[in-house]
């Protein structure tokens, strides 16, 4: 807010008035869409995305008695958090979420959300269970390719 207020000052001298924005309120969205309204001759935005960030693409063949567990870790100015989310076969959905209270890395913290939703499949007597992450490195280390050398880490891959 001091720069802002430090900017109002300067700008004053150029009869130059700053005006805060104010959050839209849903009426002011709900008049927008009335007002553009989709037609007949409305076409959705075709915009070509070139795929130049993708790594790699993978097909699974998925069993379907097979749960499906997706986990993620983040890292950020606030804390540490990591959730996990479990789905049976039959489309139930278990999700879990934590704040850790102490410092970790990004590969930590997706470790320990990986244990944890593991140990959501344990605790629900998980037969077969579909693991999906973001961390290509956390998949390929728990899947043998490649080879875990920072020395905090080896103890998640070995629990893992």
């Amino acid at each position: 807010m001091g720069r802002l207020a430090k900017w109002q000052i300067l700008l004053i001298e150029f009869d130059i008035v700053y005006v805060t924005r104010k959050a839209m309120k849903a009426q002011a969205l709900a008049d927008h869409l009335v007002k553009n309204l989709v037609d007949d001759e409305y076409q959705p935005l075709s915009t070509y995305f070139p795929d130049d960030e993708v790594n790699s693409v993978e097909v699974i063949l998925e069993n379907a008695n097979a749960w499906k567990m997706f986990f993620d870790g983040a890292v950020n100015a606030k804390g540490v958090g990591i959730e996990a989310i479990l789905i049976s076969p039959s489309g139930q959905h278990y999700p879990d979420l934590a704040r850790l209270w102490f410092f970790y890395t990004n590969n930590t913290g997706e470790y320990e959300a990986c244990i944890m939703g593991m140990n959501m499949a344990v605790d629900l007597d998980v037969e077969e269970l579909l693991i999906m992450g973001d961390s290509n490195m956390i998949i390929r280390q728990a899947q043998g390719e490649w080879e875990t050398r920072d020395i905090k880490l080896i103890p998640y891959r070995k629990h893992v």
